[in-house]
């Protein structure tokens, strides 16, 4: 019994799962925000060039 206790807790292939997927999740944040705020500013240039195109 020791030696499969010993065994399950030298085990670390489930951590380094969980610590790839925290990596993936915290980079898919960054990414989304990232697209968001660019997006929005390049919205937001071309609808200001528009605007400026037509009122003229």
């Amino acid at each position: 019994m020791k030696t499969i206790w010993a065994a399950y807790r030298a085990d670390e292939s489930g951590a380094t799962a969980v610590e790839y997927g925290l990596i993936a999740g915290a980079m898919s944040v960054v990414i989304v925000v990232a697209v968001g705020t660019v997006g929005v500013s390049i919205r937001d240039f071309f609808f200001e060039k528009i605007a400026d195109a037509t009122s003229h």
